[in-house]
């Protein structure tokens, strides 16, 4: 599947996604939310991002931030030592090499199926969660911002 298929599947299978591209990614947030992507993409390598070797034709890395309970049965456990992975390799699901500790995964590049049987219900939980945290803090904003609350 290439990079630009998997936008149009972010963009068009979930309601009030927006999208953004900044710092060499392309971010997608649930509605208006900027505080952290659900799932981001990244295609070339950065000064700060070279641990793919995206210099490749073709290759890409799909970032996508899962609940805990995700990551503990993709990788037996939260706390995972990524220096045990090779994120050069294609259509494989791993640790996000920066973020695993906040329970993003990585896949470089996946092929048709990984995306249709793996990655599409990632996507799928990590909106879901981006969703629920969005509602969660406008809830409380609202509350706070009530008459009631003064």
């Amino acid at each position: 599947m290439d990079e630009l298929s998997v936008i149009e599947y972010i963009s068009q299978t979930f309601p009030e996604v927006e999208s953004t591209v900044a710092y060499g990614y392309t971010m997608f947030f649930y509605r208006s939310d900027r505080i952290v992507s659900f799932a981001t993409i990244i295609s070339s390598d950065y000064d700060y991002d070279h641990v793919s070797n995206l210099a490749r034709p073709g290759v890409y890395r799909l970032n996508i931030g899962v609940s805990r309970q995700t990551f503990e049965s993709l990788f037996g456990s939260t706390k995972v030592d990524v220096n045990n992975y090779d994120f050069t390799a294609l259509d494989v699901i791993m640790p996000h090499p920066d973020y695993a500790g906040q329970h993003y995964i990585c896949v470089l590049s996946p092929s048709d199926e990984t995306f249709e049987t793996k990655i599409r219900p990632l996507l799928a939980e990590a909106y879901e969660l981006a969703a629920r945290k969005f509602n969660r803090r406008k809830k409380t904003n609202e509350s706070s911002n009530s008459p009631a609350a003064s």
